[in-house]
């Protein structure tokens, strides 16, 4: 997933190992898109090539206007942020006992 979001060129692409401190997933996956078709364009490529690999969401949420667009792998949540929405939501401190796996700027 991580991939798929910076050969998109997803910005400030974050991958928190929350399995310890969270009962309802492993993994949250946050991303900044800088504009709402590059929003839409991540979440289309995370989809289509999941897809291909017969994994499918569970459950979306928001849409490319909104600023913030959810995808729900059961383990692996992905969050994709417009800049204004991620600072505003600052997932990254409301999940700081979460370790990182990978952070890409």
């Amino acid at each position: 997933m991580v991939d798929i979001l910076d050969d998109r060129l997803a910005e400030d692409i974050l991958l928190l190992d929350i399995s310890e401190v969270s009962p309802f997933a492993d993994y949250f996956v946050i991303a900044t898109a800088t504009s709402d078709r590059q929003s839409q364009a991540l979440v289309d490529a995370l989809v289509s090539e999941l897809r291909d690999q017969k994994i499918k969401p569970l459950h979306t949420e928001g849409d490319r206007t909104s600023g913030w667009q959810l995808l729900d792998y059961g383990n692996i949540i992905v969050h994709i942020f417009s800049p204004d929405q991620r600072a505003f939501y600052r997932l990254e401190e409301l999940w700081s006992n979460a370790k990182v796996v990978v952070r890409m700027q």
